[in-house]
């Protein structure tokens, strides 16, 4: 399948999940002159009824001071113990009764002389979270989430809800300090307690929003580490809490929907990314109506959703109503990027005069020196590159270079995106080595972003198939090796993208004649293929066929055979479409069969799988060429 252009995703596949760090520092706890301090997170604030976190007053203090009616006789008849109760409590009540941090920092410091350091735990987290909330030195926060975090750590079990919420603060503040190791250490903690509180029975009401916070914290820390394929399943699971919380169908449901939709248009998986965009359009016209903003960003998305899938009519469909409204709406640049999407979905249609047309009204509106304008003329050359204008396609990619050159600093993953789709247009025009030097120059600026690993192992792979592709053998293997690396630390060891990444390696080691590397890298290829596209998918068939070359090289007739068959077998299930693919093979094994040893092994082509655009979507694949030929 073709890919869509990079720069129809530029916006959306930088989708970040609005951080739930802070949630609990900005929703859990309300007025601190509340006697009941702990409410619902307004994230989770259900439409027609409220729900959330409601901690009875004096639940978690070691001593309850509130009730003094009990004490006897006038305050210079009070024992020394009482005098240090009444103590407490007010001092309590001047905390409680603090509106800002700074006031909440001053009655804090007059209560470390007379409280243990226990007594402290909950005012410890009530000011680390006020500090977090009003964007406080990091550090500072991190210090009283320590001591609140010393004092819930004892075992105790009504403290395991306030550990949790603790837990999560210090995963919030490491995060914000980008110590991600540490950050999903307390998380991943945070969210083993929870658990066991909800194996427990303890109401959803209770522990769901401290959960949530967890689940979505934990996708941001995995989206920074690169981990894109855990984070969506964090994703899901904050998408699946909300479900349970909140009303039937209520707007906040369709603000989660969408999130999630973009989060996979982000990796380019937009058959899963499909349905929840849906979702999300049905609930917003049934609350807001056909012409409101949040329609018609939904069905911005849903055009590029199609646009992945190749439902290019629906596509251009969904973007004109888009348009439409953001008109009405004033929203200007908004609309000028939905412009450029449907320009690039009418050169996907063929229509390149008519997108042509539409991108010169779009340059007209757009700033001198503006990534939009960058945008526009790498979408023009696009279009001019179809039609086998090259000198024009060159003109209009220098001007948008001239452009991205500086804002390299300012925007290190627009920039990047633009480089690898101007580089795929150099390929078209068999300029390789300008499209090599633009995806080191993209390569250069994801190397410095851990969040945009799987960006990087895609343009490294990209890298390692051309210079693959021009001979230059030696130095494909370290590019396609780090590739590896960076998408099955993305995507998993067993994802597609891995596969073709092995079989490409298989493909140089067994052009520099080591073709027992080259075997054990084909295997690889071959049972990461036969999982994620399986047997019968035409690249699977091609690893398989590599895997027979390799070991006639090796002189392993009786292996190279049974895949051969095996290669064979899979062609015939594809019928009458993979008649000469068949013959070849028959062709091959016969071959193989008469043990030719003083034939030369290279009567047994061997093929390199080109690289998807992006490898971050398994449903970029069917229309993959199977090989080079």
């Amino acid at each position: 399948m073709r890919k869509p252009p990079i720069s129809i995703f530029s916006q959306l596949c930088r989708h970040r999940p609005k951080s739930f760090a802070t949630l609990v520092s900005r929703n859990y706890f309300c007025d601190p002159s509340s006697t009941a301090p702990l409410v619902s997170p307004t994230h989770l604030k259900p439409c027609a009824k409220t729900h959330g976190l409601l901690f009875k007053p004096n639940q978690f203090r070691t001593n309850p001071f509130r009730n003094m009616d009990t004490l006897v006789g006038n305050p210079s008849q009070l024992s020394s113990r009482q005098k240090k109760l009444k103590e407490k409590s007010e001092l309590e009540e001047a905390f409680e009764s603090a509106k800002t941090a700074e006031e909440m920092l001053k009655a804090f410091k007059d209560m470390e002389s007379v409280f243990d350091e226990r007594d402290l735990g909950l005012a410890s987290l009530k000011l680390g979270l006020k500090l977090d909330q009003e964007g406080e030195d990091p550090e500072k926060v991190l210090s009283f989430a320590n001591r609140a975090l010393k004092a819930f750590d004892r075992g105790d079990k009504p403290s395991s809800l306030l550990l949790a919420m603790t837990l999560q603060l210090m995963g919030s503040v490491n995060y914000n300090l980008k110590r991600y190791a540490d950050s999903l250490g307390y998380l991943n903690r945070a969210n083993r307690i929870l658990g066991r509180l909800e194996s427990e029975g303890l109401s959803g009401e209770d522990f769901r929003p401290v959960l949530h916070a967890v689940q979505l914290e934990l996708a941001n820390v995995k989206t920074a580490m690169g981990r894109r394929e855990e984070a969506l399943g964090h994703l899901r699971k904050c998408l699946e809490i909300k479900e349970m919380t909140l009303e039937k169908d209520c707007r906040e449901l369709g603000k989660a929907n969408r999130d999630l939709a973009e989060a996979y248009v982000a990796v380019l998986d937009f058959k899963e990314a499909l349905p929840y965009c849906m979702k999300a359009l049905e609930i917003h016209k049934k609350h807001l109506g056909q012409n409101s903003v949040e329609v018609a960003y939904d069905r911005r998305i849903l055009g590029v959703i199609y646009t992945g899938l190749e439902e290019h009519e629906k596509a251009l469909e969904q973007n004109e109503l888009s348009r439409k409204v953001l008109k009405n709406w004033g929203h200007d640049s908004d609309l000028l990027r939905a412009e450029i999407d449907a320009a690039n979905m009418q050169i996907a249609l063929g229509k390149y005069e008519t997108a042509i047309n539409t991108l010169k009204g779009v340059v007209q509106l757009t700033d001198k020196d503006s990534e939009t304008r960058a945008l526009v003329f790498i979408s023009m050359a696009k279009a001019l590159c179809n039609q086998e204008k090259f000198a024009d396609t060159k003109r209009s990619l220098e001007i948008a270079l001239g452009i991205l050159d500086k804002k390299e600093t300012a925007t290190p993953v627009e920039v990047s995106e633009a480089y690898s789709e101007i580089a795929m247009q150099y390929e078209t025009m068999n300029e390789f080595e300008t499209a090599i030097s633009l995806l080191k120059r993209s390569l250069a600026l994801l190397e410095k972003l851990p969040q945009e690993q799987h960006s990087e192992g895609s343009v490294s792979a990209r890298i390692g198939w051309l210079l693959l592709l021009t001979g230059k053998v030696a130095q494909a293997i370290p590019f396609l090796e780090g590739a590896a690396e960076r998408l099955k630390e993305s995507f998993g060891q067993k994802h597609f993208g891995v596969g073709y990444i092995y079989n490409n390696l298989g493909a140089a080691y067994l052009e520099l004649d080591r073709p027992q590397a080259a075997a054990q890298m084909f295997a690889v290829a071959k049972d990461i293929m036969d999982v994620s596209l399986g047997p019968h998918h035409a690249d699977s068939i091609e690893a398989c066929q590599n895997l027979s070359k390799a070991y006639g090289s090796m002189g392993s007739y009786a292996l190279a055979i049974e895949f051969q068959q095996r290669v064979n077998d899979a062609w015939e299930n594809h019928g009458s479409s993979a008649e000469d693919e068949l013959r070849e093979g028959r062709r091959l094994l016969e071959q193989l069969k008469k043990k030719a040893h003083g034939a030369s092994s290279k009567d047994l082509p061997i093929k390199a799988l080109p690289m998807p655009t992006d490898v971050s979507s398994r449903s970029s694949q069917p229309g993959i060429p199977a090989g080079q030929k």
